[in-house]
């Protein structure tokens, strides 16, 4: 069956999607589609392990500022774009090279569902985990984690049912987010997420509000 998608998010309409069909253009002919995947996939899972590396329990960022050194969070910041860019354009790559299948999009929704898990573990070792001052509870870290997931199979589930997948805003926004929450704690550092920012309230706070939302 012919792949059917509804994208109403303004960032992705009038701000990514223009970036995306611009990089379209020099990605050559010849490289399948399923490489342009398969490669995206590949740098979530190089910014994972060499977070791991460093913060393998979630607690570098909070009880050993500056453990995790300052370009693993400017990497993650690049490989996260690379990720995202490469998941927005691999579609269009297929449709522009007529070579769009259903094992192509079963192959990058698959790698999608392990995706979205790998994003949000990554993520948790900025906020470090709860040492009794600053960072976040394991208990807060699974239910970030749930509600993505219930997000994402939603999605899925509705797009099963009525042929149509309609993006999530929380795709673009999340990205978005996390590339620019990676930049800011490679150049700031990892306090920042440690000290209130506004009414005594922490960005981890808002990030939940948003997260929710």
């Amino acid at each position: 069956s012919q792949y059917s998608a509804v994208d109403t998010n303004p960032l992705s309409v009038y701000i990514m999607q223009p970036i995306w069909n611009k990089i379209i253009k020099i990605v050559p002919l010849w490289i399948a589609p399923n490489l342009l995947t398969f490669s995206g996939f590949v740098m979530i899972l190089v910014n994972y392990f060499l977070v791991s590396f460093y913060d393998w329990d979630y607690t570098a960022s909070g009880t050993s500022p500056g453990l995790v050194p300052t370009w693993v969070w400017l990497l993650s910041a690049f490989t996260t774009f690379c990720a995202y860019a490469l998941d927005s354009i691999d579609g269009k790559h297929a449709r522009r090279t007529q070579s769009s299948t259903p094992l192509g999009e079963l192959f990058d929704h698959g790698l999608d569902s392990w995706a979205t898990s790998i994003f949000v573990l990554s993520f948790f070792s900025v906020c470090s985990r709860d040492n009794g001052k600053t960072g976040v509870s394991v208990y807060t870290m699974y239910m970030y984690l749930s509600i993505v997931l219930f997000n994402f199979m939603c999605s899925h589930w509705e797009k099963y049912n009525t042929g149509v997948l309609f993006l999530p805003w929380g795709y673009d926004i999340s990205q978005v987010v996390l590339i620019a929450a990676y930049l800011l704690t490679g150049v700031v550092g990892v306090e920042v997420w440690q000290k209130p920012f506004l009414f005594g309230y922490y960005i981890t706070d808002a990030l939940v509000i948003l997260l929710i939302g």
